[in-house]
């Protein structure tokens, strides 16, 4: 079972698992996690000032960043990709949220097929506000591919590598709706509560996403399928779920 740890200063709790994001947070009693959803996605630098700008001006600490939604230009090697891990948790640790290679925030990071970012890029951020009374539970599930976290490599872990066939592509999405039914059931929910589920893929999961995803309950609210890849080289097909309790556009 995954480990699942109060980030008291955030007003939320997260899923243990790598030191570049969590596998998802729920917001902690007494709080809700709302979602800003950026116009167009900005640069990372300016991205990140913008959430800055926006979450303290709601009278919120930096620490109540708890998820966001990156776009990449293309799918990174991956000694890019921990090169770029490394840039992006600068800004957590000026935050105060990263400490001694624990990152409480959830992410997906994923690359459009068209009109591409020049640069990674901030596409919504989420963060905590104080909510009083009964309220919607609301979480997110940060993004994952089929691979299992945390290994020396992600080639060496991918499900049915350079497979895109339809039985490899099955195979593939079996593994990430495991996995993120796994982190639902951690943070004590499951696919009725989610309100919005999203896949990432360039390739054809058409027929699949009647019988695997549909038929299971998990597209209650719809599926929401983006033409993205996954942020590194050979991985084919990514998920995420989440249940924002508010969403405004920024």
């Amino acid at each position: 079972m995954a480990e699942v740890i109060a980030f008291e200063p955030g007003g939320y709790r997260y899923i243990k698992a790598v030191f570049q994001y969590s596998g998802g947070v729920a917001a902690a009693p007494g709080f809700a996690i709302e979602r800003v959803i950026m116009a167009r996605p900005l640069p990372l630098d300016e991205g990140f000032a913008a959430a800055e700008a926006y979450i303290r001006g709601r009278g919120r600490p930096m620490t109540s960043f708890c998820a966001c939604e990156l776009r990449s230009p293309a799918p990174f090697s991956e000694s890019g990709f921990r090169e770029f891990n490394r840039r992006y948790i600068g800004a957590l640790e000026r935050w105060g949220i990263y400490r001694d290679d624990a990152n409480p925030v959830a992410r997906t990071n994923v690359c459009p097929a068209f009109e591409p970012p020049s640069a990674p890029s901030l596409a919504a951020f989420c963060y905590t506000v104080p909510a009083s009374g009964a309220t919607r539970p609301s979480f997110i599930i940060a993004g994952s591919a089929e691979a299992p976290e945390g290994r020396a490599s992600y080639r060496e872990a991918i499900v049915r590598f350079g497979d895109t066939s339809p039985a490899g592509l099955r195979d593939k999405l079996l593994f990430v709706l495991a996995e993120m039914e796994a982190r639902l059931k951690a943070l004590g929910f499951s696919w009725r509560d989610a309100l919005a589920t999203r896949a990432y893929t360039v390739h054809n999961i058409g027929a699949l996403a009647r019988e695997e995803i549909a038929a299971r309950g998990a597209a209650r609210h719809g599926l929401t399928w983006h033409f993205c890849r996954p942020p590194v080289i050979g991985l084919d097909f990514e998920m995420d779920v989440c249940a924002p309790s508010r969403i405004e556009i920024l």
